[in-house]
């Protein structure tokens, strides 16, 4: 069952047809004689930018959508995770290869998808467990904890100077000991995280969307401390063109996570309400919560954002020029975050099965259950959601994995207890 929400900039006429332009109001729409299987039916990811978007489905296989065309992406190997940036797009197969292809990663034939994950000059460190698109870069982070970046480097995204740098047509080694990395579809900018919860950033700075404070530089081209981070783990980082959108969960004095959001950069797109842009990541006050509401999921577009709640609110706010925050106009900026009105969802009651992606100038809310077929990806999402408890995983091989702040209300089967 693949439900869709989507509003904004009408890009799949082929796929939502009779409608306008520009949808300002929630749709429902499923994929319909596009499955091989019964697996196809069920989404996983969804990544979208300006030109193209790709839709991934849980059978490993994509379908991607370049100008308005429905395709098939050919990769031999299952397909793990997709990202797009402006004109190029990488693939992450379960095998830890990336294919990439674009502009500024294969100029001579940016049609073509290459083995970027190959071009590593260190043989050992060739699988890849984690990519991420900048607006015409992307970066890799591999098993052994190193984080590499390829293409453009206008504004030092790639951690050098221009001058020195102005790009890189095989993957580069940034930084050592990163547990994770951050960027956006459409940013010149990126963030590691280091396995001493450090967090690190470089790139596009002329709003202050890297959080670095006053003194920083517009242009940054050497991986900088982000000093300041409030208390607490970091969940996410999402990068739009002009502002970044943090999530952090942090434990009251009883030990209960609670899930928050900050955020740096231009101040129409940011959230927080001031007329002024922000240089050091401020929290977004969301007087829309209720008691025990918490933050499941969020995305950031080009320059607009959405919210899930576990209360099954969609709150939104930045630009709707397209109609990308469904409120039913496309009044231009929406400074305050709102919540709109969604469609009755047809498994509203498993909300934490919805996910949500911001495009250019659309959105996409949807619905993706969990699996069990891989545990330790499974896992990983679990992490990211909002009621938890102790629970012991054994697999096969009689190793136990404990799973500290796992979802309560999700039945496992008895066997993988």
């Amino acid at each position: 069952m693949n439900e869709i929400l989507f509003f904004g900039s009408n890009q799949f006429p082929k796929l939502i047809k009779n409608k306008p332009e520009k949808i300002t109001k929630p749709i429902q729409f499923k994929f319909e004689n596009e499955n091989e299987n019964g697996n196809e039916n069920e989404i996983k990811q969804i990544s979208s930018s300006e030109f193209s978007t790709i839709f991934l489905f849980k059978n490993g296989k994509v379908i991607e959508y370049l100008n308005e065309n429905p395709s098939r992406i050919q990769i031999e190997e299952n397909i793990q995770k997709v990202t797009v940036g402006n004109r190029n797009e990488a693939i992450l197969t379960i095998e830890g290869n990336v294919f990439a292809r674009g502009y500024h990663i294969n100029p001579k034939n940016p049609n073509e998808f290459i083995n970027i994950s190959s071009l590593i000059e260190d043989t050992n460190d060739r699988i890849i467990q984690d990519i991420v698109s900048g607006i015409f870069s992307i970066y890799l982070l591999t098993s052994n904890q190193n984080v590499y970046g390829i293409g453009d480097n206008s504004y030092g995204q790639l951690g050098f100077d221009y001058e020195t740098l102005p790009k890189a047509k095989k993957p580069i080694l940034m930084m050592k000991n990163v547990s994770k990395i951050f960027s956006g579809n459409f940013s010149h900018r990126v963030f590691l995280l280091n396995s001493n919860q450090e967090l690190f950033g470089c790139g596009l700075n002329r709003y202050g969307q890297l959080g670095l404070g006053e003194s920083s530089k517009e242009e940054v081209n050497k991986l900088t401390k982000i000093q300041n981070i409030p208390k607490g783990k970091i969940i996410d980082i999402q990068c739009g063109c002009y502002h970044t959108i943090m999530l952090i969960e942090i434990e009251d004095e009883n030990e209960n996570p609670k899930r928050k959001l900050y955020s740096c950069g231009y101040w129409q797109y940011n959230g927080l309400s001031k007329n002024q842009h922000t240089n050091e990541f401020t929290e977004i006050k969301l007087s829309l919560f209720e008691n025990g509401d918490n933050i499941l999921d969020f995305s950031v577009g080009r320059d607009h954002t959405l919210i899930l709640t576990s209360n099954s609110k969609l709150i939104v706010f930045g630009n709707n020029l397209h109609g990308e925050l469904g409120t039913g106009d496309t009044k231009e900026y929406q400074l305050n975050p709102i919540q709109i009105e969604l469609p009755k969802l047809r498994f509203n009651e498993e909300i934490s099965n919805y996910h949500i992606s911001c495009g250019f100038n659309n959105s996409f809310l949807f619905y993706s259950p969990l699996s069990f077929s891989n545990l330790e990806e499974d896992l990983i999402k679990l992490f990211r959601r909002k009621e938890f408890c102790n629970i012991s995983f054994k697999t096969k091989n009689g190793e136990i994995i404990e799973a500290h702040k796992l979802i309560l209300k999700y039945r496992l089967n008895q066997n993988q207890n």
